[in-house]
């Protein structure tokens, strides 16, 4: 390229000033009762002076909005008359105005970017607080902050430059632990919206149920069968030692209870939602589960499911055979699932999500590229890159930058 050849925007280094260091720049600050035409009315004013603009933000809090607008000095002689105009200009919209001289653009952002999304129920003040100071204490800088939902739980998302994700991640773990919040680290960048399979698990995840449980309650060996649970929790028996041991005492069963236990399940608060809202952004949705077929093939036809895979209780003459068939999907399973959902879908392993509540999802979770832990054990949640505590499955939504106004917009168009 010579000398004399523009550079094109999207040739040009990240953050690389609009204008030179040198150039003398005016931050025009405006801020009141929001009211149609103020932006078109600022914009007017400035134009008269043949400014060129740097930088916008604006917000609106409340009826009050905060508008910002970096622009260059005008020629010689005429910054004063521009101050004066738009402060005149202000004061007949009864509005405020505040403008400050500096040189050049703002300030390059900090290597390291990342997104810090919070959610709380409520979101306190202390929380926010403690939060904010950990993202300080690891070198970080809050850019920008946005409000992605305010019910059923209220999340905000800060976009942070000058640390690196990892880091930011562990600290602010040890935070919100601390202040009871759900706090998700992610590195900013096109790969957070190009995050296109979800994989969840079934028990506890997706439904409120634990499978195996309502199968026991029609067969009346619920006890022996949280005694076995029990044992496994206890480490005494592998996860395919007490599925056996389970399955093994829903013997002679009446093949017709499949139907009973299918129309007990109960879905997780937001799950109908989640999986719309992926499904309508191009996502595609899958389950992986130590339940069984019987349940999990119904789901995937309900909801409309890309993927699902369990275990299957045998059955032969109408009666279950206290057995399961085929490949077991334990912990190692779930993960190897993951990976092939993801080959079938044509999508990287770093562009999945991975949703799960107990240690049997743990190897699902750290292979995925973002790892939820969904009201999860201790060890769960600490394993995982993130952790929802709230009983609410659709708040995922917020982990992948999806606001609760772009879910109720799109419900409203029944697209």
């Amino acid at each position: 390229m010579s000398a004399s050849q523009p550079q094109h925007l999207a040739d040009a280094p990240t953050d690389t000033p609009t204008v030179p260091a040198d150039v003398p720049t005016l931050l025009v600050k405006i801020f009141g009762k929001d009211r149609p035409g103020i932006t078109a009315g600022l914009f007017d004013t400035l134009a008269a002076y043949s400014v060129d603009v740097v930088d916008i933000e604006q917000v609106v809090t409340r009826g009050r909005i905060v508008l910002c607008a970096l622009v260059t000095e005008p020629p010689a002689g005429l910054a004063g008359d521009l101050r004066a105009t738009v402060h005149s200009w202000a004061e007949s919209m009864k509005m405020q105005a505040e403008i400050i001289s500096g040189i050049g653009d703002n300030r390059p952002r900090g290597s390291g970017r990342s997104l810090v999304t919070v959610l709380g129920h409520p979101l306190t003040a202390e929380s926010i607080a403690a939060i904010a100071a950990s993202i300080t204490d690891t070198g970080g800088n809050i850019d920008r902050i946005f409000r992605l939902a305010k019910y059923p739980v209220t999340a905000v998302e800060f976009a942070v430059s000058g640390t690196e994700t990892e880091e930011l991640r562990t600290a602010l773990a040890i935070e919100a632990a601390k202040q009871g919040v759900d706090v998700a680290v992610v590195a900013a960048g096109l790969h957070r919206r190009a995050q296109r399979l979800v994989v969840m698990d079934v028990d506890s995840t997706l439904i409120q149920d634990e499978v195996i449980e309502l199968f026991a309650a029609h067969a009346g060996c619920e006890d022996k069968v949280a005694e076995v649970t029990a044992a496994a929790m206890r480490g005494e028996l592998d996860f395919e030692q007490s599925l056996h041991a389970r399955v093994a005492l829903l013997e002679g069963l009446d093949a017709s209870v499949v139907d009973k236990v299918r129309s007990e399940v109960r879905l997780t608060p937001g799950a109908r939602t989640l999986i719309r809202t992926l499904k309508r952004l191009g996502y595609q949705v899958g389950v992986v589960s130590g339940g069984f077929t019987q349940v999990t093939d119904d789901l995937q036809e309900r909801l409309g499911l890309d993927f699902a895979h369990a275990n299957t209780l045998e059955i032969v003459d109408g009666k279950l055979t206290g057995r399961v068939t085929g490949e077991i999907v334990d912990r190692a399973g779930k993960a190897r699932l993951l990976r092939r959902f993801a080959e079938a879908a044509g999508v990287p392993l770093a562009q999945t999500v991975a949703i799960g509540d107990g240690a049997n999802d743990l190897d699902m979770l750290n292979a995925a590229g973002l790892g939820v832990a969904f009201n999860a054990k201790p060890v769960v949640r600490e394993a995982a890159h993130t952790a929802v505590n709230v009983p609410f499955l659709d708040t995922v939504l917020y982990l992948l930058g999806i606001s609760r106004e772009e879910v109720e917009a799109a419900d409203a168009q029944g697209a």
